[in-house]
């Protein structure tokens, strides 16, 4: 088969390979639709340790498919099924998974490869994280239930109410996908960012009720806080870059008793200053959340073909797979929001 294959920072290569003999339990994936992703950006540009543990390896992870080969194993899914599976599956047995925190399972091992003519899903994710695609989704729409499920289970920890003003730095994908959600609860939501690409989806995919670009402003302090009632301040800011002087700045624009969600995960050993009297007497309240878990996934899903999120709007192009490199480069360079590899 033909897959694309990481090597080193900025080396990844299309290229013949064999396609691998199913152990227990596993299936063999036709890949008909695979997405570009930050994490996929990150990786690219300076590895990763847990997604690339050995070179060459394979690349890619959020996709969806026709189930060409099972093991006799298999009871669950079939040959010709159209299916969808996470990039991951806790083990149920674990510290965390006994109590029911699934996304910190110590044995969540992360499923890569999707840029490819075939990917094999391993036992665990076959199990617990594949899902039959609805009818009336195509692969691409269902492709987006594993980028989703980290917005769903985001928002599921973040106490949105009907009313509330919340404000989203970073309105790459998942903070569109943010502003959406939280759109959907009620809330009125503010965008913030620098991509005009971004912004304009921000209104026309997200329905955000402010939209804020950044790049004209010194420092956009003022205009955030003009649009909170009565200018004290965001009821729940989500920050959704990654950096470290973003987390500071979201933490300083909320409300008295209000909530900062830092999703955007920053570099390790990275550092923030936060004010220690505005989380004492200010009560202001620190949420994160990491990944999805098996729920969450099946929720992205319901909410994709339930017509709830229009996932279509967030794709830039559709490039043909040996074009992987270019589109994450250009998913890179700020061109993209989302790019459609097809094989």
């Amino acid at each position: 088969m033909k897959a694309v294959r990481y090597y080193a920072p900025n080396d990844i290569r299309y290229e013949e390979t064999k396609i691998p003999k199913l152990k227990e339990g596993e299936i063999l994936v036709k890949v008909e639709a695979a997405l570009t992703c930050g994490t996929d950006v990150k990786t690219f540009r300076r590895g990763h340790p847990v997604l690339i543990k050995k070179t060459p390896s394979g690349f890619g992870h959020e996709f969806s498919g026709v189930v060409a080969k099972v093991d006799e194993a298999v009871a669950n899914v079939k040959v010709g099924d159209r299916v969808v599976c996470a990039n991951s599956a806790p083990c149920g047995e674990c510290f965390y998974c006994r109590r029911g925190e699934y996304e910190l399972c110590e044995n969540l091992n992360l499923l890569n490869g999707a840029y490819a003519q075939y990917i094999v899903v391993p036992r665990r994710i076959v199990e617990k994280n594949t899902l039959i695609i609805p009818k009336q989704l195509t692969f691409a729409q269902a492709a987006f239930a594993e980028p989703l499920s980290n917005v769903v289970h985001g928002i599921a920890k973040t106490p949105i109410k009907k009313g509330d003003v919340v404000g989203v730095m970073g309105i790459g994908p998942i903070g569109l996908m943010f502003a959406l959600l939280a759109k959907l609860k009620g809330a009125k939501v503010i965008a913030m960012g620098r991509n005009p690409l971004k912004l304009k989806l921000a209104k026309e995919f997200a329905h955000a009720d402010v939209v804020i670009d950044i790049t004209k402003f010194k420092d956009p302090t003022e205009i955030i806080l003009s649009h909170t009632t009565e200018n004290r301040g965001l009821d729940v800011a989500i920050e959704c870059v990654g950096l470290p002087q973003m987390w500071e700045k979201m933490f300083s624009l909320v409300r008295k008793g209000g909530y900062v969600h830092f999703f955007g995960g920053c570099a390790s050993g990275s550092s923030v200053n936060l004010d220690t009297r505005r989380l004492h007497y200010d009560e202001v309240k620190i949420i994160s959340s990491f990944h999805h878990t098996p729920k969450y996934f099946r929720e992205a899903l319901n909410l994709i073909a339930n017509g709830e999120i229009e996932v279509d709007k967030l794709i830039t192009k559709r490039m043909d797979m040996k074009y992987a490199k270019r589109a994450i480069e250009m998913h890179r360079d700020g061109e993209a929001i989302k790019i459609l590899l097809e094989n």
